[in-house]
């Protein structure tokens, strides 16, 4: 298990930005991984999923690598498939280039999260070049499905290892969890995501005459009203409050004299451990049926719940996060579950997972890039993660 030559992680990071891996297409992005991981003597298997070529069953190429059979598998996660780029006229330069200018390394993925893929693969390939062996199996999860519906990825690859007899003991996801400068923050929790989009349906009619229609809006509104009424948490040690916020409220009303037959309204929540997909959904249910008590017309719900709360409580994978940032930065990351989902809320479900990774601030930006200087410290830092892991 040795490389007599180790990877250059920025120049390996500029190397996947040139693949256009916008979701679902792949565009050689796991080839590029996988023909590295192979050199390090990983055994690479890829898993596809999907059917479709867009939509939310497009087929989506996933990738298990894994270095070494034997126990503890410490397993770093991630995403090679990005967003567009959005209008290329207003980018510095083309994003798909990968090219560094004025120390800093640009292009779409650059810090979500190429860059981070290429720090850990070059702090692997950096460690067994120097005749390191780990004392167990390091493994890469990595999906081309974490920016788009989140169907064909991850979930279903997590299950297809397990399948395979394939066990983590640890994960770690490369995520931007820097707000601003290395070390500042490690995510060992995220909150759950629920979303619902409620159509009311009562019967079209003259405003003259509401005897003869059915407005849909007063009971919209009703349904609104009481969402908002509740307060639904205060947070906790680890957790922000959860929150709801209405996203949109649509009648697409015409005319004035006329009394709409639809009225439509979606929500989102962003809860903590304090609820479950399921606790919510019953609360929205219980709401749906008291407001079509007397109502004529029609109250319906689509929910979804895109990922639900979780928790990593401190102990051996968050300490030995923090220890290895203020070893290589001088500076003690706080542990934090703010910010959106990630695709570690379905390996929580399989092992104990945190997220650390580069600085995030221009993600899904045009211009998006990081400083090589960061690139150089992650690298460094996972590097020391792994020699505290297995020592």
């Amino acid at each position: 298990m040795t490389n007599a030559s180790p990877i250059n992680p920025v120049d390996f990071a500029a190397a996947l930005i040139k693949r256009p891996s916008v979701t679902p297409a792949d565009a050689g992005a796991l080839d590029t991984l996988q023909h590295e991981l192979e050199g390090m003597g990983f055994v690479c298997k890829r898993y596809a999923f999907g059917e479709g070529t867009t939509g939310k069953n497009a087929r989506v190429e996933n990738l298990y690598a894994r270095l070494g059979t034997k126990a503890p598998n410490f397993c770093f996660a991630g995403h090679t498939d990005v967003v567009p780029a959005g209008d290329e006229a207003k980018w510095a330069q083309d994003p798909f280039a990968g090219q560094i200018k004025n120390g800093e390394l640009l292009g779409r993925g650059a810090a979500d999260m190429k860059g981070a893929i290429a720090a850990f693969v070059g702090a692997v390939s950096d460690l067994l070049s120097t005749g390191w062996t780990p004392s167990g199996s390091i493994s890469f999860l990595i999906t081309g499905d974490e920016e788009g519906p989140a169907l064909n990825g991850t979930k279903k690859l997590l299950a297809a290892i397990e399948q395979d007899g394939e066990k983590i003991d640890h994960c770690l996801v490369g995520e931007p969890t820097n707000p601003n400068e290395m070390g500042e923050m490690v995510k060992n929790g995220r909150r759950g995501s629920f979303n619902a989009d409620i159509t009311v349906t009562g019967k079209q009619g003259h405003v003259a005459y509401p005897h003869l229609g059915i407005n849909p809006v007063p009971t919209l509104l009703g349904i609104l009203g009481m969402l908002q009424s509740r307060h639904l948490d205060d947070g906790s040690e680890f957790f922000q409050p959860s929150n709801l916020e209405i996203t949109t409220v649509d009648v697409g009303n015409p005319t004035e004299n006329m009394i709409p037959e639809t009225a439509r309204a979606r929500f989102n929540i962003r809860f903590n451990v304090a609820h479950s997909g399921a606790s919510l959904t019953e609360w929205l249910e219980g709401i749906l049926e008291d407001a079509r008590q007397g109502f004529d017309g029609t109250v319906e719900a689509e929910i979804r719940i895109s990922g639900e709360s979780f928790l990593t409580p401190p102990g051996k994978l968050t300490d030995i996060l923090q220890d290895a940032t203020q070893a290589v930065t001088g500076r003690r990351p706080e542990l934090s579950t703010s910010g959106g989902t990630s695709d570690a809320r379905f390996i929580t479900n399989y092992a104990p997972v945190a997220e650390f990774g580069l600085v995030g601030a221009t993600m899904h930006q045009v211009n998006e890039r990081v400083d090589v200087a960061d690139i150089t410290t992650l690298t460094a830092i996972y590097k020391d993660v792994l020699k505290r892991y297995f020592a």
